[in-house]
């Protein structure tokens, strides 16, 4: 009898979980929280006396909380032995599909800043047509190229805090600063999260926890450095559309890059723990692959957006 419930295939049907339930509630709690905490922003009350941040961080817990309940289940699975060679390939699959959705999310941004860099004399405005942003045109807003021209006279700035007022745009960054810094930083990351790889496929257990660990440092150093950039920019992300395709691209790639850091600091955590071997390590090669795409979106981010639209004056040097 017990024969006639033994496996005789290489998938894995999963058992029955709540995980998935909890977690669509919880983001789309997260989702109401987030939309109530901006309407809130921008008229100073909330809906129906509900403040947004307490009921983002309600949505934001449950999401955490579903996520890592549910990874343990993953977990324990693969220490069962469901995760069969082709039920591994297909984790591959989902891995490669996932990335895959995230590229096109950065073309999203990449397009935008595209968009106003390369006519910031609206296409519309050459067509005699209107291309209006409130009741400004692009070529009134940017002068007609790219950087825009920086703004001219007194009050740039905030006296107390030395920020930038919003809408108003001064300089880009030195590309050859800060952004190169942190270019070399995210290749050597991606060194040392190859050389964790390479020693666990040599069961290499040392070098697994050292290139871990080396990367899980470059990418808090890699963090640290983008706040303080952000820090002293000399624009803001109100009012202004360099900001706004500034912030938007470069900023979600700072998230992937704390989410990315995250995902591998737990793979540190189990391999302190004994998990992983050298044919069974999906967890970690799926951490390895996200690491490797996020340093390639920061290569086109520095090329295209850091160097490319430096312009002529970067970092305030040589005049405005």
């Amino acid at each position: 009898m017990a024969a006639s419930h033994a496996k005789h295939h290489d998938y894995h049907l999963v058992n029955p979980s709540p995980w998935p339930v909890t977690a669509s509630i919880s983001a789309f709690i997260m989702m109401v929280g987030a939309v109530i905490w901006m309407r809130s922003q921008a008229e100073g009350a909330g809906v129906f006396g509900i403040t947004g941040p307490w009921v983002f961080a309600v949505g934001v817990l449950g999401v955490v909380t579903s996520a890592f309940l549910w990874w343990r289940d993953v977990i324990a699975e693969g220490q069962h032995g469901d995760h069969t060679p082709v039920v591994q390939l297909h984790f591959r699959y989902g891995m490669i599909l996932f990335i895959a959705s995230e590229v096109m999310f950065f073309v999203a941004w990449f397009w935008a800043y595209f968009d106003v860099a390369l006519f910031p004399k609206s296409i519309h405005d050459l067509l005699n047509s209107t291309d209006v942003v409130g009741q400004v045109s692009r070529d009134q807003l940017l002068g007609g190229q790219w950087p825009p021209i920086p703004a001219e006279g007194t009050g740039l700035t905030v006296p107390a805090t030395g920020a930038p007022t919003p809408g108003i745009f001064q300089h880009t960054f030195d590309p050859w600063g800060i952004p190169l810094l942190n270019t070399i930083i995210l290749l050597t990351s991606g060194v040392t999260v190859t050389w964790a790889h390479h020693a666990l496929l040599k069961n290499d257990r040392r070098g697994l926890v050292i290139g871990l660990l080396l990367t899980v440092i470059l990418g808090g150093i890699f963090t640290f450095f983008q706040g303080y950039e952000y820090m002293h920019a000399a624009f803001s992300y109100a009012g202004h559309i360099y900001g706004s395709t500034f912030f938007m691209a470069t900023g979600f790639h700072g998230v992937h890059v704390i989410i990315g850091t995250i995902f591998l600091l737990i793979c540190l955590i189990r391999a302190l723990r004994g998990a992983f071997t050298p044919k069974h390590h999906f967890g970690f090669e799926a951490a390895a692959w996200y690491w490797h795409f996020v340093d390639v979106v920061w290569l086109f981010l520095f090329a295209a957006i850091y160097v490319w639209g430096a312009g002529p004056h970067p970092g305030g040097a040589g005049g405005h």
